[in-house]
């Protein structure tokens, strides 16, 4: 998108490092007015300089890039929120390192008032200083239309992505702070002394105000962008995420947490902050808005040639006689690997695209090669190629069997022997037919990892199945000292769990260089979270579930080549609770795993936890992995506990930082900080 990076503009700004990005969608950051702790929306007093700023488009267009620049930085791994929840885990020799995955250190119960992990509050710990965003975009909407060498209809799309920026970084606070403060317009320099201390909004007015502004600009937005544009903001991506916005509302975190926040009281009027009083006539009016948001976005996006993905490209030399001969599993298994990683594929809707130079130092980028294999012949050189990032045990158990079921329900699964040796079905095996291009032939495997669903072996990388990277097939087996395992003389370098994860690597992806990575937008939004985006809202606005609950959520599953959710849950030969889809409870149950599954390893886990109240019991619960230093499967698969998880109240909510308490008094902290 942006071509050009921004050169000085105001003499007497703070200096801001540029973060050039080359790729389809670039986003480049320019020098930022300086910050005020006040967080308003000061305009410098410096106005010919302004004025030269928006003079012409070129000038102007810098402008629009620098308001895409305070996009999180999802991709570096020290800086990313999908470390969060309870699906990733990092290499032990970095448990002490402060300012290494701080996502996972707010797990611990690490979270700190100063520095704010991953604050975006004032952008400390690693996060994006999401008001001073802000303030950049309400000095561009002031401004973009006094541009002279550009069309009326542009400056008015310019200005609608940027509106819709403003609304966007106003519901990411939101996300971690509950009731925020509310910068909707610039603020003369000259302003009262009053009026340059803000207050936290509550957060119905909060929702309130980011759905209005969404909704002003949709309407000036281009349905689509593509070509050189694409990655910016547009009418698809605008309706999916007021969609979020109002599931959000909707969701029992911020629409009653009276047990948990009853007492986050305004010191001005004394009423909460969090609703925590809407009867069941609000509730049902929330969901009904989510419902209609969800159906708008569907059909635009639909309207517009978006779809589920499915692979349509050559597979792997590797892969061409069992493809042939295992056509229908090797076609849901390439659907659902090359979902995330396929760049600018008809699923995704809208994509953080800033990811094409990777952090060679500091922050360790979420580039593909942090989850490539190590140790694997012809494969790598240890600089290009970490494999430190991996997946914890609960994403083992996660997954469902291949009838869809989740492990404790499927009747065909003996709990009791999960965990035993056994080898996989090879040629001469009735079996084989099924697994062929799956797993590894007459290979040593336990019995969990067999009989799962297609998106088991699709996402994560596992001893006894295949890994596809390099444009190779690898064999892997996370054995100590073998491709891929433990190194004892790299002890860096290795899979704390022994279970990785492939739905983030691109297959092309080779690690013998930073050129030789593939590239590919983080998804923000596609449309399987759509579906089930669906799915949940209506199971919670109708009294019970209907058809259109089911076919919503079967969508995902019909892709996922697992049964339709009403036919394997009313099945008693195979469901242990039987029916459990009838009722808008289990039902809640049954959409929040296929959540878990489809969207997995993309940061919706934690929100999704945090949204239903769940998240304190959820991760709590130690991190469990294999024994990686093992060199035998007898001695590798037992579980040990890796990491200490705690995840109390308090996180619930993210901290102000106390610097910031410091300086404006009328700022009240977050509970239990």
């Amino acid at each position: 998108m942006i071509k050009n990076i921004c050169k000085n503009i105001i003499t007497d700004a703070a200096r801001r490092d540029a973060m050039h990005r080359v790729s389809t969608f670039i986003v480049a950051a320019m020098c930022i007015f300086p910050s005020c702790r006040d967080y308003l929306d000061i305009v410098p007093d410096n106005t010919l300089t302004l004025d030269n700023l928006f003079a012409v488009r070129d000038q102007a267009y810098n402008a629009l890039a620098n308001a895409y620049s305070y996009m999180p930085r999802e991709d570096l791994v020290n800086s990313s929120t999908w470390l969060m929840g309870d699906e990733y885990i990092y290499g032990s020799t970095f448990e002490d390192d402060e300012e290494a995955v701080r996502g996972i250190r707010i797990m611990r119960g690490l979270q700190s008032t100063k520095p704010t992990y991953l604050g975006t509050w004032s952008g400390t710990g690693g996060g994006q200083p999401l008001y001073e965003g802000i303030r950049q975009c309400n000095i561009f909407i002031a401004r973009i239309d006094g541009v002279k060498d550009m069309e009326t209809a542009e400056k008015a799309e310019w200005k609608a992505q940027v509106t819709f920026l403003k609304a966007y970084y106003h519901f990411l606070l939101l996300q971690k702070y509950g009731p925020i403060v509310i910068m909707d317009e610039a603020v003369p320099a000259d302003a009262a002394p009053a009026d340059l201390f803000a207050i936290r909004y509550k957060v119905d007015a909060c929702f309130d105000y980011i759905v209005k502004t969404i909704d002003e600009a949709i309407p000036n937005l281009l349905p689509r962008k593509s070509d050189q544009d694409i990655g910016q903001v547009d009418m698809l991506a605008a309706a999916s995420i007021k969609a979020r916005v109002l599931l959000f509302r909707a969701s029992p975190f911020y629409s009653g947490s009276m047990e948990y926040f009853g007492d986050f009281f305004d010191p001005v009027d004394k009423q909460p902050y969090f609703p925590v009083n809407d009867d069941a006539a609000t509730t049902k009016a929330k969901w009904k808005d989510a419902v209609d948001a969800i159906d708008e976005a569907i059909k635009l996006c639909t309207q517009y040639g978006r779809g589920l993905y499915s692979y349509d490209k050559p597979v792997l030399l590797d892969d061409i006689e069992d493809f042939a001969a295992n056509r229908q599993n090797m076609q849901t298994y390439y659907d659902l690997r090359m979902v995330m990683a396929d760049p600018w594929n008809k699923e995704l809707i809208w994509g953080f695209s800033n990811v094409d130079q990777i952090e060679q130092s500091g922050s360790l980028g979420m580039a593909a090669n942090i989850y490539l294999p190590a140790s694997y012949p012809g494969t790598h050189l240890y600089g290009f190629c970490w494999n430190r990032l991996g997946a914890t045990y609960k994403m083992v158990e996660r997954y469902y069997t291949k009838n869809g079921l989740p492990l404790a329900e499927d009747r065909t699964i003996d709990i009791d022997t999960m965990l035993q040796l056994t080898v996989t079905p090879g040629p001469g095996d009735a079996a084989y037919t099924d697994t062929r291009g799956i797993l590894l032939p007459n290979a040593e495997i336990i019995n969990l990892y067999l009989n799962r669903e297609p998106r088991f072996y699709a996402n994560l990388g596992l001893t006894g199945t295949y890994w596809r990277g390099h444009s190779l097939r690898i064999s892997t087996e996370f054995y100590a000292s073998k491709a891929g395992g433990y190194n004892p003389s790299q002890p860096d370098y290795s899979l704390w769990t022994g279970i990785g994860i492939q739905k983030v690597v691109h297959i092309a992806s080779k690690a013998l260089g930073w050129a030789q990575i593939i590239r590919y937008p983080l998804p923000i939004i596609r449309m399987a979270d759509l579906y089930l985006m669906k799915a949940e809202a209506l199971n919670e606005y109708l009294d019970a579930p209907t058809k259109d609950v089911y076919d919503a959520i079967n969508m995902v599953r019909d892709r996922a080549g697992i049964p339709k959710v009403e036919v394997v849950w009313s099945n008693p030969a195979l469901a242990k609770t039987v029916n459990k889809h009838q009722t808008k409870d289990g039902m809640r149950d049954i959409i929040l795993q296929e959540r878990g599954i489809e969207l997995a390893f993309e940061g919706s886990r934690f929100y999704d936890m945090l949204r239903h109240k769940r998240a304190i019991d959820e991760f709590s619960a130690p991190a469990l992995g294999w024994s990686e230093k093992s060199a035998t499967g007898s001695d590798f698969f037992k579980l040990e506990a890796k990491q200490v998880r705690k995840f109390s109240l308090r996180d619930c909510l993210w901290p102000i930082d106390i610097d910031e308490l410091n300086t404006n008094a009328k700022l009240i902290q977050s509970p239990g900080w």
